[in-house]
């Protein structure tokens, strides 16, 4: 089963999915001023890829941001995707 943990730096900070105790996969971010954080890296282990690692850690990353009630600069290709088409992030992305 996968779980999804947060590493904290003084900078940022990145997301990591983890199976059987090996990691699958990693989003990372850095603070943007103490309200917003810009995601700039999503990776994904090729073995896993397709089966919702991404969005599993997107969605850690986005009740991270809800809790903390802090914005998302999504920098990261796949985020500024996902933030276009789903209204859904609306209330964390810092561009709305």
């Amino acid at each position: 089963m996968m779980q999804i943990k947060q590493e904290e730096q003084a900078a940022g900070g990145r997301f990591v999915a983890v199976e059987n105790g090996v990691e699958i996969g990693h989003l990372d971010y850095e603070w943007d001023g103490k309200q917003c954080f810009g995601i700039t890296h999503t990776v994904v282990e090729k073995a896993f890829e397709g089966r919702g690692v991404a969005r599993a850690l997107l969605d850690a990353s986005v009740a991270f941001a809800r809790h903390e009630k802090k914005k998302i600069r999504a920098i990261c290709p796949y985020v500024a995707v996902l933030f276009a088409r789903h209204s859904s992030y609306d209330d964390v992305n810092a561009e709305k």
